[in-house]
């Protein structure tokens, strides 16, 4: 792996990071890691290919591809490409040469919907719901699309999905990524997810199944965008805190009694994450049960102390995934079921 500059951390980040990951080695690990370039991956669309036919026709690239994990075949790493003699080419320890930059979105099978390109922690959240055909599924915090179409292909275009993007800029990629990977059982709302399920439960709309994919302060993808260093600010983190616990609450109380909720984010951040679900647990009592669920990758039990505050026990079941335990980004995936 080439080692990349990154902008210099914060002295208050660097801080936080020592008291969520204690172990110097550990530390060490992790700030090793997120300075290499992040790994190439795709998931196969599908509604449109098989992992079969699609390796065969990016292999004709000369791609060197790998299927990571053995029950979701759709997955590939794209480990590099064979060498076409270029001065300029810079030559991977595989003995393949480097991608160049954007070369995944160039190809006639993106441009089509054989492929998405999406890191490979970010699809965790979407296997961890595991959406079944002909359910009624509700992506709150849905652009640019990623989960939205993988729950797609995951329901093989039945059922219906509700798709709900604030931002107008960020709607219209929802709808272009939508239509490209031909997701065809998806509505498309643009409101505030709180006072869209607030609309919902005044209709007495209920779902089978939602994803909060919730805005964050983004931690834990440094490793792909480094100038989150530079954005961060811990009074961010406070009023993001605020924001998605607004929004599970809501979103949780559009869930029919049995139905399930995964909560997740793409930050380390305690106040964020067990922070949340600590807070779910409390506000709904013997109404929600947080459960345990299977990933693909290593993971690590959710935090149940955090400076001054103490957690529910019941928090070690959500998911942590740190860049240096599996060579992803960081994310966090809890995941529950409404009980009455």
């Amino acid at each position: 792996m080439r080692k990349r500059k990154i902008p210099e951390p914060k002295s208050l980040f660097v801080e936080r990071m020592k008291k969520i990951l204690p172990d110097k080695k550990d530390q060490e690990l992790y700030w090793m890691i997120i300075k290499e370039e992040p790994v190439n991956s795709i998931r196969v669309n599908t509604i449109k290919i098989s992992p079969e036919v699609l390796i065969k026709k990016l292999e004709s690239h000369g791609w060197k591809l790998i299927q990571p994990w053995k029950n979701y075949p759709e997955v590939l790493i794209v480990e590099g490409k064979t060498s076409a003699g270029k001065e300029d080419e810079i030559i991977l320890e595989n003995g393949f040469s480097k991608l160049e930059p954007g070369e995944l979105g160039r190809t006639l099978e993106h441009l089509i919907g054989y492929y998405y390109i999406q890191e490979l922690s970010s699809m965790l959240p979407v296997i961890a719901l595991y959406p079944k055909e002909n359910e009624i599924y509700l992506d709150l915090c849905a652009s640019p699309g990623s989960k939205t179409t993988q729950a797609g292909a995951f329901m093989k275009n039945k059922g219906t999905i509700i798709a709900n993007e604030i931002s107008m800029g960020r709607m219209r990629i929802l709808a272009s990524n939508l239509e490209r990977c031909g997701v065809t059982n998806t509505i498309i709302t643009k409101k505030d997810g709180r006072d869209l399920c607030k609309r919902f439960r005044e209709k007495d709309f209920i779902f089978d199944k939602i994803i909060v994919d919730a805005p964050c302060s983004g931690e834990g993808t440094i490793r792909s965008s480094p100038k989150t260093y530079l954005m961060w600010n811990p009074n961010i983190i406070k009023s993001l805190s605020k924001l998605q616990k607004q929004l599970i609450k809501n979103a949780f109380l559009c869930l029919k009694i049995g139905g399930e909720l995964v909560y997740s984010t793409c930050t380390h951040a305690p106040e964020e994450n067990e922070e949340v679900v600590d807070f779910m647990l409390n506000e709904f009592k013997d109404k929600v049960k947080i459960i345990d669920f299977e990933l693909p990758l290593k993971s690590r039990p959710g935090l149940t102390v955090w400076e001054e505050k103490k957690y529910d026990e019941k928090v070690k079941l959500a998911k942590r995934i740190y860049p240096q335990d599996n060579n992803t980004e960081g994310f966090f995936v809890a995941k529950f079921r409404r009980l009455r």
